[in-house]
């Protein structure tokens, strides 16, 4: 279970600490994120050129994505796909985390579904709901 609900509060974490980011600030963080995602399994090499094929995919997504918040909520899903390819194979993005590319498949979409609504914060909804 906690295999499970952890990695989706490590995503709905990201998410509140992603809204202190002020805009235009938030998206391009979180483009730069989307390529550092891209690179996160290169050294592990498991795929082989696959690894540079898919690290050229997510530039070119988080490229797109300092203008779009959509590519980069299809960068977080490019990388769920990744982390299940990776987690089938036996090659986990921490090797020493033998489940680490499952909470990752999981975590992703989770921040995917926020960036796909315009990576708008969170924060101000909340506080509302807390000064009623």
């Amino acid at each position: 279970m906690t295999a499970v609900l952890l990695p989706i509060l490590i995503g709905v974490v990201y998410v509140l600490l992603g809204s202190l980011i002020p805009e235009p600030h938030r998206r391009r963080f979180n483009a730069v994120m989307i390529a550092g995602a891209g690179a996160a399994y290169l050294s592990g090499g498991a795929l082989g050129p696959w690894e540079l094929v898919f690290c050229s995919v997510m530039t070119y997504v988080a490229f797109r994505g300092l203008d779009s918040w959509t590519f980069i909520g299809i960068g977080w899903l490019l990388h769920t796909g990744w982390d299940v390819v990776h987690h089938l194979k036996g090659q986990p993005i921490l090797p020493f985390a033998h489940d680490s590319s499952f909470g990752c498949a999981l975590c992703d979409p989770v921040i995917a579904i926020w960036c796909f609504t315009g990576g708008r914060s969170v924060l101000t909804p909340l506080r509302s709901l807390v000064t009623r």
